[in-house]
């Protein structure tokens, strides 16, 4: 089994990042602040005004350490990392089954399940610990609807990714009724971005950034192309097959990630921005409050459903990852997606 490794976030503005030895070291303000070995280190993620040498670039690709840059705010921006590794082979069967309606339905299929039940589940689980609620009852009758019409559609990935909206807006109407501070510390009233109007969705948000970053590099390290998805449609500069994976995750990790910070009152109100065009921006101690917060919640352990034995959740990606190389590799009869149990 994969070693869960750290993620080091840089997001101190102007920190400047270099080789020494064997190891990564964050300058700010022409001081040393941190060293860290490479060996422990699974990427680099810098927000906003962070540079890095370029023997830096060069020394964490041959080692494997994918450098992603992204805005304040969490905004892919770009990247660095090595040489594409895996075996061409399931590249290829990958294109060839992107290219066959019902593999990639089935495909599609299994995900959007995945995504659904796992929601359905944290809606379960706010009832169970908070008490009867008739509006989140009925959204979750409404998902265990959906999921019985997805196991009776017709392999059709449009079909599919209507009922995977139809759903998300369920799902996303009672989310409010799940945040259990005032409603005039944290709202939601709907999922918006690009930019975020709120701070609930700039935290979604930025979470789903996190989430995308380590799926891809779970991708890329068992050879698979992040860029080729099922679900969502190619375009240039997406990484589809991140995205479609992204979405068994999203309630799991991130939604009740954002909850829990802002149930225990972990992030402020005051710590976030609005801006003159209306969007919402978080200050860096609520970054790095949520940062802290997702890296530990990496390392808390789960069995998993499919493969029956106990994993680190930072390690789920790498898992999934597995299982759909072996479907596309005719070792499996369907792709298992993630289903919180």
């Amino acid at each position: 089994m994969k070693k869960l490794l750290n993620t080091l976030f840089v997001t101190t503005q102007k920190a400047y990042l270099n080789k020494d030895g064997l190891s990564v070291v964050v300058n700010i303000e022409h001081k040393e602040a941190l060293r860290l070995p490479v060996h422990n280190l699974g990427g680099i993620i810098c927000f906003g005004q962070v540079s890095c040498s370029p023997f830096l670039m060069h020394f964490c690709a041959e080692n494997g350490v994918m450098i992603s840059f992204l805005s304040e705010r969490g905004q892919f921006l770009a990247r660095v990392q090595g040489p594409v590794s895996g075996n061409v082979l399931l590249r290829k069967a990958q294109y060839r089954q992107s290219e066959q309606a019902d593999t990639a339905a089935a495909i599609a299929r299994s995900i959007v399940i995945g995504k659904i039940a796992n929601s359905r589940t944290v809606l379960q689980r706010y009832l169970r610990d908070h008490g009867e609620s008739p509006e989140i009852t009925a959204v979750i009758l409404r998902m265990k609807h959906h999921l019985a019409n997805l196991s009776r559609l017709e392999l059709n990935t449009d079909s599919i990714r209507g009922v995977e909206g139809e759903a998300a807006e369920n799902y996303f109407s009672v989310f409010n009724r799940l945040i259990t501070v005032p409603d005039t510390e944290f709202s939601f009233s709907g999922r918006n971005r690009r930019p975020p109007l709120d701070p609930v969705n700039a935290m979604l948000s930025f979470v789903y950034t996190l989430l995308a970053h380590d799926i891809e590099s779970a991708l890329e390290s068992v050879g698979l192309d992040p860029a080729v998805g099922f679900l969502h449609c190619d375009r240039p500069g997406r990484a589809g097959l991140a995205l479609d994976m992204q979405e068994e995750f999203r309630a799991f990790i991130a939604d009740r990630l954002v909850l829990s910070l802002i149930n225990l009152k972990q992030v402020s109100r005051s710590g976030f921005k609005t801006n003159e065009n209306g969007a919402v921006t978080m200050s860096d101690d609520t970054r790095k409050t949520i940062l802290s917060a997702y890296q530990q919640r990496k390392k808390e352990i789960i069995e998993h459903p499919f493969i029956k034995e106990k994993v680190d959740i930072g390690l789920l990606f790498f898992v999934q990852a597995r299982l759909m190389a072996k479907f596309l590799r005719d070792e499996l009869d369907a792709y298992p997606p993630f289903i919180w149990r």
